[in-house]
C-alpha cells in the first residue's frame, strides 16, 4: 500500500462576495492511495471559519502513513483526525474510493443510497451583487433551467438585501424556489426585521441569519413563515448542538465541514429523524470533493435541491469532470467508485 498527498490551488472564474468576504480562490491537498491494483482519490480542501486552517490540514495529513497492507488500519485511523474535518474528508474519501470500487457499485450504493439515482436537483447561488446584477443572475439561472436559487445577502442593509430580493420576485415570479443565505452577517434585531419584510415574498429558507454561535437566536427566529437554516452554527458548535437546542429547520450539510461525504450521509440519518430537512452543498471544492457530494446527496432519500452546481466556478479545475449540469440538475456518475479520473499528474 502506498499513501502520497499533493497541494494544490484552485482559481475562482471571478470572487464570491459573502458576508464573510470574498472567496477568490481554494487551496489544498490531494489525497491518493494505491492498494494493489485499486487507486483510490480523495480531497481535503479547507475553508477558513468553516474547517481548520491549510497548516493544520496539512499537518493531519503528514502524520498519515501507510502501515501496512491492510486498508482498515488506515480507517481507524480516521478517528484521530475528528478535529480537523477537512483531513479526515480527504482520506476519508479515499478510502471510501477504494471500498466502492472493489464492491463493483458507484459510491452513494457505498454510502447506502438506493440501487439508481442518475441526476439531483441543483439551486444556483448568486454571490452580493447590485439589484440590477442580481436579477440579471437569477434569471440566467432560470433560463438554464434551474428551479431553485439561493442568493448571497448580508453586506448590504436589511432594507437593501430585501429590495433585492423582490426585484428578483417581480422578475421571475413565484414559481422558483429562493433561498437566501446570510453567512451570520446580521445581528438579532436585523433578522427579525429581515424576516418580517421577507414574509411575503415566500422565502423557502433564510441560511445563518445570525452568528454561528448564537443557536437562542436561530432557535427564536424559528416558527416563522420563513424556515431558518443552520451553517456556520455546524462549525462554530455542533450537529448535536444545534439539533438538541431546535435551532434548525434546515442543516446545510457541507462534506468538507462534517469529515467525508459519509458524515453527511450519517447526519442527514439524524436531522430527518428529528424532522430536520438536510441539504448538501460543497464548500466551493475541487473536481474530486465536489463529485463525491454528489454521490453523498444520492444516498439521501427525498433530497431538496442540493448546492452541487459549483464547478463553473472555478477557472480551472483539477482534472476532467464526468458529471454533467442539464436543466438544473446534475447527473451521479454511475461507475464504481466516486467516478472521478486518477489526475495525479496534473497541476
Amino acid at each position: 500500500m502506498r499513501v502520497e498527498t499533493r497541494e494544490f490551488s484552485l482559481q475562482l472564474e471571478s470572487p464570491l462576495d459573502t458576508a464573510h468576504g470574498s472567496i477568490e480562490h481554494r487551496k489544498g491537498i490531494l489525497v491518493r492511495i494505491e492498494d494493489g491494483d485499486e487507486v483510490g482519490i480523495g480531497e481535503a480542501t479547507p475553508l477558513p471559519g468553516w474547517t481548520e486552517s491549510l497548516p493544520a490540514c496539512r499537518a493531519a495529513l503528514a502524520d498519515i502513513e501507510a502501515p501496512g497492507d491492510e486498508l482498515s488500519t488506515l480507517e481507524e485511523r480516521l478517528a484521530t483526525l475528528e478535529s480537523t474535518p477537512a483531513a479526515r474528508h480527504g482520506l476519508s474519501l479515499a478510502l471510501a474510493d477504494i471500498r466502492a470500487k472493489r464492491d463493483g457499485v458507484p459510491l452513494y450504493r457505498h454510502f447506502g443510497g438506493p440501487e439508481q439515482v442518475e441526476v439531483i436537483q441543483a439551486n444556483a447561488t448568486v454571490g452580493d451583487c447590485s439589484p440590477a446584477e442580481t436579477v440579471d443572475a437569477v434569471k440566467d439561472a432560470v433560463s438554464a433551467g434551474f428551479e431553485c436559487v439561493k442568493v448571497k445577502v448580508g453586506v448590504r442593509s436589511v432594507t437593501d438585501d430585501v429590495a433585492r430580493l423582490r426585484a428578483v420576485r417581480d422578475a421571475v415570479g413565484f414559481d422558483i424556489e429562493l433561498r437566501v443565505d446570510v453567512n451570520g452577517g446580521w445581528s438579532r434585531a436585523q433578522a427579525r426585521e429581515a424576516f418580517h419584510k421577507l414574509d411575503p415574498l415566500r422565502i423557502a429558507y433564510v441560511e445563518q441569519p445570525v452568528s454561528g454561535d448564537d443557536l437562542d437566536a436561530l432557535a427564536d427566529l424559528r416558527g416563522r413563515s420563513v424556515r431558518v437554516a443552520a451553517d456556520e452554527s455546524i462549525a462554530e458548535t455542533s450537529v448535536d448542538a444545534v439539533l438538541d437546542a431546535e435551532a434548525a429547520d434546515v442543516l446545510i450539510c457541507k462534506p468538507m465541514v462534517l469529515g467525508g461525504p459519509d458524515k453527511v450521509v450519517e447526519v442527514a440519518e439524524r436531522a430527518r429523524d428529528v424532522g430536520v430537512t438536510p441539504v448538501v452543498t460543497t464548500t466551493i471544492d475541487g473536481v474530486v470533493a465536489r463529485t463525491a457530494a454528489i454521490h453523498a446527496a444520492a444516498a439521501i432519500p427525498d433530497r431538496p435541491a442540493s448546492g452541487l452546481a459549483t464547478g463553473t466556478m472555478l477557472a480551472r479545475d483539477l482534472g476532467p469532470d464526468r458529471t454533467r449540469l442539464v436543466d438544473g440538475s446534475v447527473s451521479v456518475p454511475q461507475d464504481a467508485g466516486n467516478g472521478v479520473a486518477d489526475t495525479w499528474g496534473r497541476r
